[in-house]
């Protein structure tokens, strides 16, 4: 049971995070630079926040939950990650820069007219509302459990507000210098807590070296390399190849919340090394969760199950069950201080990176057709408040929508956070990809894009699927669902056919 000393731990931690927040406000920036931090932002703190953002909630309970249930093979998520960022550093982060927006979609502003980067930017909301709001459902899902004693109904609707609110505050008062500050605090918190967790439970294993790992390896927990070409298992070597290569690509070269951090940087060069040395640094933490799965499965299969069969969450709250049981008084509020950490540091910059992509994207061009003159940065600093309050709001009620959607899935909580994404990354690596590749696009094959790599991602979804392919065929060997892989890969190539059908116009010549 949670007690007054691990709320006090609790208490105190958030008590730090808002203080950062509020002395990162004290440089005043403004317009831009409230999204960008002057691009002064040091190489080693960006990333660090990087790694904490990509490290969410979904991370921090979805690690584990999937050690528990399978195997190590999400690292090759992490290694895909690799190839990704070199890509990212050379091809995209060069021409954002060069654009000097505040927002990645200025490149499709440029590029392809105000209509086709007002259209990427709204994608980029959908689809951080779709992600975003997953996580904030998952974070709320532990401080439910040990605030009010169960997580579902009011009770996780209560907690869900609670958590937005305390990111919402802490983004609104500094900006994203107030984001990548408090995320290396949070980072640091994060991974010494599972440090901390996985030693703990290795001694209450209580198990020999040598026959914990033929016991783990005998039932496949240890397997890291999946070679199977079954498509409809996520974390294979080919998916990883293919799919989850360009899913990163999309989330840290098109996705405003992750690029966003890159940004900072003063130069492109060194927004590439950033992004590599969070990946880097990123493998060694994505283990430690994993590892901690796997642990908790040969807890439970030693000294019986942590959570009972009968529960009707299964084995995703496996981690947070044995946090309240087992760990010590204090320590446990710890542990939950870095669910938190992983929770708000995603949340954080969400937000921030919204209301940079509204206010670029959508206000201003909205603004200058209307034949308004531009507002002082000190009101489009109060305005990009208001949004992020705004933007807070909606993620509150979509994760609310999400604690039905992710039961009703039956995916473990890492497939499902990933999943949502490729939603509206499919369209906007599409559209990307041609305006860094091809000399082709417009406007309108632009948008179009967009929407098919939308639907196309819908149409794959397994509820989806199971409804049209017995169209097709309706025999016993009809092709199951693909994982959220080759959703990525089929719905970007398609997407990306589509964007480059159109002409590029002669005036833009």
């Amino acid at each position: 049971m949670f007690t007054a000393a691990d709320w006090l731990v609790v208490i105190v931690y958030l008590g730090i995070v808002v203080v950062i927040g509020g002395v990162a406000s004290r440089r005043h920036e403004q317009g831009d630079d409230f999204f960008l931090a002057g691009r002064s932002m040091p190489v080693w703190a960006v990333a660090v926040s990087t790694l904490a953002t990509a490290v969410s909630a979904a991370t921090f309970i979805g690690g584990p939950q999937q050690g528990f249930r399978g195997d190590l093979s999400y690292l090759t998520f992490k290694f895909a990650g690799l190839a990704a960022f070199i890509i990212v550093g050379f091809v995209f982060l060069p021409a954002i820069f060069r654009a000097g927006t505040p927002s990645v979609y200025g490149l499709i502003t440029r590029r392809f007219g105000a209509s086709a980067g007002g259209a990427s930017a709204a994608m980029f909301g959908i689809g951080r509302l779709l992600a975003s709001g997953a996580r904030l459902f998952m974070t709320a899902i532990p401080f439910s459990l040990v605030a009010f004693g169960d997580a579902s109904g009011g009770s996780l609707a209560v907690a869900i507000v609670l958590v937005a609110a305390a990111a919402c505050v802490y983004t609104m008062l500094g900006g994203v210098r107030a984001v990548i500050w408090t995320d290396v605090l949070q980072a640091c918190v994060l991974v010494g807590t599972v440090s901390v967790a996985v030693a703990l439970l290795w001694a209450a294993v209580d198990v020999p070296f040598g026959e914990a790992i033929d016991r783990m390896d005998h039932a496949g927990k240890l397997r890291m390399i999946n070679w199977s070409f079954s498509w409809t298992e996520p974390y294979t070597v080919w998916g990883a190849a293919v799919g989850m290569t360009l899913f990163l690509v999309a989330a840290y070269g098109t996705d405003q919340d992750l690029a966003q951090r890159l940004l900072t940087c003063r130069t492109p060069r060194k927004a590439a090394w950033a992004g590599i040395l969070s990946n880097l640094i990123g493998w060694p933490v994505t283990f430690l969760f994993l590892a901690l799965g796997v642990l908790l499965w040969l807890e439970s299969e030693t000294h019986g199950p942590i959570v009972s069969a009968l529960a009707p969450e299964g084995d995703r709250d496996v981690f947070l069950h044995f946090i309240l049981r087992d760990m010590p008084t204090g320590l446990r509020g710890l542990m939950m201080a870095g669910l938190f950490a992983a929770a708000m540091s995603s949340l954080d910059s969400a937000l921030n990176a919204l209301a940079a992509s509204t206010t670029s994207d959508i206000i201003r061009p909205w603004r200058a057709a209307a034949g308004r003159p531009p507002m002082t940065a000190q009101r489009e600093t109060t305005m990009a408040r208001w949004i992020i309050a705004g933007w807070a709001t909606a993620l509150t009620l979509f994760a609310i929508l999400c604690a039905f959607w992710q039961s009703a899935s039956g995916e473990t909580l890492l497939d499902f956070a990933l999943g949502v994404m490729v939603f509206a990354y499919a369209g906007l690596l599409g559209v990307f990809l041609t305006a860094l590749l091809t000399p082709r696009g417009n406007a309108v094959s632009s948008v179009a894009a967009l929407l098919v790599g939308l639907l196309s991602v819908l149409l794959l979804q397994p509820f989806a699927w199971n409804w049209w392919m017995p169209l097709i065929d309706s025999s016993d060997a009809a092709l199951p669902p693909p994982a959220f892989p080759w959703r990525m890969a089929i719905a970007t190539t398609l997407a990306f056919l589509v964007c480059l059908s159109g002409r590029r116009p002669p005036a833009a010549c």
